[in-house]
């Protein structure tokens, strides 16, 4: 399954630029992405969708990853309008996971988990979101909340849809799952640190 990373847009709440390229223990923040993407086996095409409010992102991934992860600029208009554009212009008319650019702390493991169910879902898209109290446990404050069969849910920026109906509407279901990995995305300077303090754990713990 192909993938399409969204980095377009213009990350006003963190403040720090380029939101894509901003460093995370000394790497971009799409790269943490990226990097999953690559070691996942279920993963094939890796493209990253663009913006005029990210000018330099391409260029960053063009140099760090030496052709093996396309660009594709889009308009910059909306989310939406840009992730059809992304599709269609990479030419996917099949199943695509279509992911943020802000979720470093995902693994493969996760990401191939997350396929594995779409393809036993038996809807055209799937989207997956976190029960707010993980999010809550993170001490992280959403923007968008969800009311799930009586449960909060919290998006996580990780979609599969159908390629070739990309400018439709699809059927889609839920996938809520509580990894604190899906749960921290980084839309502030305090998201930020969280990464940071999250990831030096998981270093020392390898120790």
């Amino acid at each position: 399954m192909d993938a399409i990373i969204m980095a377009g847009g213009f990350g006003s709440r963190l403040g720090m630029g380029e939101k894509p390229t901003v460093e995370l223990l000394g790497r971009p923040l799409i790269s943490y992405v990226i990097d999953a993407l690559e070691r996942t086996p279920e993963v094939g095409k890796i493209h990253v969708a663009v913006s005029p409010a990210t000018p330099n992102t391409g260029s960053v991934i063009l140099n760090r990853y030496n052709g093996r992860v396309g660009v594709i600029n889009t308009g910059g208009g909306n989310y939406v309008a840009d992730m059809v554009y992304a599709v269609q212009d990479a030419g996917i008319t099949e199943p695509v996971l279509i992911m943020m650019s802000d979720i470093p702390l995902l693994d493969p493991e996760i990401i191939g988990h997350i396929i594995r169910k779409y393809e036993t879902c038996g809807t055209p898209a799937m989207s997956v979101f976190s029960p707010i109290w993980v999010c809550k446990g993170l001490g992280i404050r959403p923007d968008t909340v969800f009311n799930w069969e009586g449960k909060l849910i919290v998006p996580a920026g990780v979609n599969i849809l159908d390629g070739k109906d990309v400018e439709r509407e699809q059927a889609y279901v839920s996938l809520v799952l509580e990894n604190v990995e899906l749960a921290l995305n980084v839309n502030t300077v305090a998201d930020l640190e969280k990464c940071k303090e999250v990831l030096l754990e998981k270093i020392a713990g390898k120790e």
